[in-house]
């Protein structure tokens, strides 16, 4: 099947507008429909992922949804980057904590800034730095 460029810009937009699963199976429509080389075509004139168009092509062929990993992506909590973080903060937080001197709360209050947090430091485990000169 030849593209045209009206079907070329219908295409694009559909698989733009679509996500997930949804997109690849319209993917794999279309690639059918083109016929052998259809992957390759589409590749090469509407700029789709072969891949994902493989993962399209199966998922309709078995009926059976691939599972997306979106929570796997993104940043890694602090406490999983720096496992001593917690502790080294409360180590230096409690020598400079008071509490609230109307007494009507338990809290603890700490005035305490980036760079004085980090002169403050003594111990091999912090590896956090303050890159603001005095």
């Amino acid at each position: 099947m030849k593209l045209t460029a009206e079907l070329k810009a219908l295409f694009m937009e559909t698989s733009q507008t679509l996500k997930g699963q949804e997109r690849r199976i319209f993917m794999a429509k279309v690639v059918r429909l083109l016929g052998p080389g259809g992957q390759r075509q589409a590749e090469k004139e509407l700029g789709w992922n072969r891949g994902t168009i493989r993962k399209g092509s199966r998922e309709l062929s078995s009926g059976l949804r691939c599972a997306d990993a979106f929570s796997a992506r993104g940043r890694k909590r602090a406490e999983e980057k720096l496992p001593y973080l917690c502790e080294d903060i409360k180590g230096i937080v409690d020598s400079q904590s008071q509490i609230d001197p109307s007494f009507k709360t338990e809290r603890l209050y700490t005035r305490l800034s980036a760079c004085r947090r980090t002169t403050s430091v003594d111990t091999p485990k912090a590896i956090y730095r303050c890159s603001i000169t005095q």
